[in-house]
């Protein structure tokens, strides 16, 4: 599983890897959870849940309750982004809980530690071709 890290006063974000064992620590959180830093490797840090993806790619939802899959009328973000004024379309979008289905969490960050996240998350250099 996939935690996408923000950081609302540098504008970065930051991408890290959890392991296997760890993934029962966010299955049952909802958004808009907190959860500590530790998990992601951001030590000192306090996350909070703002979305995600699944496995297929369909958006968690907050309005849509449990971690099923789901078709609904939708008129926004996120799951649909409209061309025209007032266009609604039936979009798959994923419930607010956390299940073994979701391979990206998106979180922004609460409450800061010692260290900056550059420190704690290295970022991936892109190799030469």
């Amino acid at each position: 599983m996939k935690v996408v890290i923000s950081d609302p006063k540098t504008g970065k974000s930051y991408q890290a890897e959890i392991a296997k064992e760890n993934e029962g620590q966010l299955i049952g959180r909802k958004i808009g959870d907190e959860l500590d830093g530790g998990i992601a490797g951001a030590l000192g840090y306090k996350l909070k849940i703002t979305g995600g993806s699944d496995l297929s790619g369909f958006p968690i939802r907050s309005d849509v309750s449990g971690p099923r899959r789901v078709g609904i009328l939708l008129s926004g973000k996120p799951g649909f982004k409209s061309k025209r004024k007032g266009e609604r379309r039936k979009k798959q979008v994923r419930g607010n809980i956390i299940s073994d289905q979701i391979v990206q969490v998106n979180t922004t960050v609460i409450e800061a530690g010692s260290k900056s996240l550059d420190e704690l998350i290295p970022m991936k250099k892109e190799e030469k071709k």
